[in-house]
């Protein structure tokens, strides 16, 4: 840090003319701080102690020539909010501060991150490989090391108090050729949505158990520098508690959901995770193999996934459904089905409901669930050619179509998880296997030996009702 002393008592200066001050909101913006005559001493230190060929990131072009860009400097690294708050005599750590501001300029640049905030609940200390992702539960610490100026955390006025995802699952990823912009990043247009891009790391988790897990945020992150999770971009709920004189007093907590964890299944959701993550890999490496069964496989996973993560992310509670949404979600499921279930070698209008009925029934060990599969199939897929021709479905109740829905959601994930169970990675199809077991050809052992070992040594949370009874 001697070195960086000159720069650090610059900062320290800048911060102590902060207190005189006018605290006019237009008096203190960054573009208004960026002009005063205090500004061109801060400006020409840091030129000085973290040069253009050093750290580019810090620097603009104006004019033709290239100098220190005071959005990054004032904006970007959180000077220009404690700048603010001291002028509004906010209790602000003034040291800490002109060391962060010192480490932010002075630093390599770190590889940005993508950050997906999760609606769950995972055990301190959670951390959980899923190829090239990492499922992990930061501690308020760990935050407060990931973004910029930490001393201001708590203190601005609008801000996110990091309290708030102490402890919440963070699914990231490093994304080097990401450009960090201070745009949002939810919605963006340049590729497919988030919970779709990332769904190799979602699926695992999702088929070890079926209450709801969706995507709460999406956000950048360049540790230590760059932190763009706001507060309107947490879920929350108000929790209320009696103070010692019988007040109630409410407070923000982030909203949960319903996908929890408990310490003691820690250890069996990484197992499974590992496991699936695996298949998962083996089947997705055939998308580049020159024979056309991988690489139909590996394109109908990824289609499956994207259209549960599309269907999950527009379903809010088991029952929770946006009515207008019901036959959309309904035909998700169908397609993430007829994915897996329908083969290449299938001739066109040959059979293809009675195919895609009778494989989906195959995967289930018991008589009474192969039953229902097929049962719960068959009115799946009349209603899904009622939809798609622009008809109404009208047999049905809006609680009665909810209630289908929910039992579909469940089938496709058992589908799913049973599905990469069986499927091979090398060139062979997976559908005359089934064929030749809903045929009763004697070939029963070949799908229900490998589920029965999958759900004995590396089972989801819950045992399914045909292993239990098989």
């Amino acid at each position: 840090m001697s070195k960086h002393l000159p720069l650090r008592e610059s900062v320290l200066l800048w911060l102590e003319h902060a207190r005189s001050l006018l605290p006019a909101p237009q008096a203190i913006t960054d573009v208004a701080l960026s002009v005063l005559p205090e500004w061109e001493a801060l400006e020409g230190a840091v030129a000085a102690a973290a040069p253009r060929d050093e750290h580019p990131d810090l620097y603009a072009k104006v004019d033709g020539d290239w100098i220190p860009n005071f959005r990054t400097l004032l904006g970007t690294s959180g000077l220009g909010e404690a700048t603010r708050l001291i002028a509004q005599e906010a209790p602000v750590p003034v040291p800490e501060v002109a060391d962060s501001f010192v480490a932010f300029c002075t630093h390599p640049a770190p590889t940005p991150e993508r950050w997906l905030l999760l609606n769950a609940t995972f055990p301190p200390g959670t951390r959980i490989p899923l190829g090239r992702h990492t499922l992990q539960t930061f501690t308020l610490e760990e935050l407060l090391q990931a973004v910029p100026m930490p001393e201001l955390n708590g203190l601005r006025p609008h801000g996110l108090d990091l309290g708030l995802i102490d402890g919440a699952p963070i699914l990231h990823i490093p994304d080097p050729d990401y450009v960090i912009t201070r745009r949002p990043t939810w919605f963006d247009f340049t590729g497919p949505r988030a919970e779709a891009q990332h769904w190799q790391a979602l699926l695992p988790l999702m088929l070890w158990d079926s209450h709801l897990l969706r995507v709460d945020s999406v956000f950048t992150v360049q540790r230590g520098r760059h932190f763009d999770l706001n507060l309107g971009a947490v879920p929350l709920t108000i929790h209320s508690h009696a103070d010692r004189h019988g007040r109630l007093q409410e407070f923000d907590v982030r909203d949960t959901g319903e996908f929890h964890v408990p310490d003691q299944d820690l250890p069996a959701l990484t197992a499974f995770c590992t496991a699936i993550s695996a298949k998962i890999d083996a089947i997705m490496a055939g998308a580049i193999h020159k024979l056309r069964i991988p690489r139909l496989r590996a394109r109908r996973l990824e289609r499956a996934a994207r259209h549960l993560l599309s269907a999950y992310q527009r379903t809010h509670a088991d029952y929770g459904v946006w009515e207008v949404e019901v036959d959309e979600l309904h035909l998700d499921y169908v397609i993430a089905l007829e994915a897996l279930l329908i083969s290449p070698k299938d001739k066109e209008n040959e059979g293809i409901a009675n195919n895609f009925r009778s494989r989906a029934a195959a995967l289930f060990l018991t008589p009474a669930e192969q039953d229902k599969a097929e049962a719960l199939v068959r009115r799946a897929y009349k209603a899904r050619s009622t939809y798609v021709h622009g008809d109404v479905i009208k047999d049905q109740t809006e609680q009665e179509k909810l209630k289908e829905l929910r039992a579909l959601r469940h089938l496709t994930l058992q589908v799913i998880l049973r599905w990469l169970i069986l499927t091979p990675s090398d060139t062979d199809d997976l559908a005359p296997l089934l064929d030749a077991t809903a045929r009763g050809t004697g070939r029963e052992e070949h799908v229900n030996q490998p589920l029965r070992a999958f759900f004995t040594t590396t089972p989801p949370r819950t045992s399914p009702a045909d292993i239990t009874t098989a």
